[in-house]
């Protein structure tokens, strides 16, 4: 029990170090969260301070899935009586939600879904590929970033139901899956009120003037 409270103790840590926040003032002098949507993530970072910065971002909150799921298979490896699946599941919780609501930085943070991603991939890439494939294909018809995502993270928890290979540790990932999609959902549900109403904001490649 305490090993995965440690856990994710270790993976909400990993998930406040808000890197758009870092990078924004690093490379603007501003901390993005003043700009455009008001959100710590890459979409946010390629409005208001430029492409570079974007996919830097995109990249840093993708690892913070990764090194958090790689540290619970580590524990899970030097110490066998813990439930690896478990383990892997409470650390990808946890780090997203720290993604979410960062303690270093005032718990304002982004949305989960680069971090998520992270996660999928390393849980079972075949779903990580497939979701970020469909995403992609949504984002590049409708140029919204919040559709695709959305999508995607519903499209999770349907896979784990019928893809039953491919998993870094054997275990049932279905209620994670369902976790993960209503969190992903939640932290979206004002893009969900302006797609209902036919008024959400379109990707562009071009840099604002914030």
């Amino acid at each position: 029990m305490v090993l995965y409270v440690v856990m994710a103790i270790i993976a909400y840590a990993i998930g406040s170090i808000s890197f758009s926040v870092i990078i924004s003032r690093k490379m603007a002098g501003f901390d993005v969260r003043e700009k455009g949507s008001g959100n710590a993530g890459s979409t946010n970072m390629l409005r208001s301070v430029g492409k570079k910065a974007a996919l830097l971002t995109l990249v840093c909150d993708i690892l913070k899935g990764v090194v958090a799921i790689a540290i619970a298979l580590l524990i899970g490896k030097i110490n066998s009586s813990v439930d690896k699946a478990i383990l892997v599941q409470i650390a990808a919780v946890a780090v997203v939600i720290g993604h979410t609501f960062p303690i270093f930085f005032e718990f304002r943070g982004g949305k989960g879904v680069a971090t998520s991603l992270g996660v999928i991939l390393l849980v079972n890439w075949q779903i990580g590929l497939i979701c970020l494939v469909f995403a992609l294909i949504l984002m590049i018809l409708t140029r919204m970033v919040s559709l695709g995502s959305i999508c995607a993270a519903i499209l999770f928890p349907v896979l784990t139901v019928f893809i039953h290979e491919h998993y870094i540790v054997d275990g049932n990932y279905i209620i994670f899956g369902i976790i993960m999609a209503v969190f992903i959902a939640y932290n979206h549900r004002s893009n969900i009120k302006r797609l209902l109403n036919g008024t959400e904001n379109k990707i562009s490649f071009k840099k604002s003037e914030n």
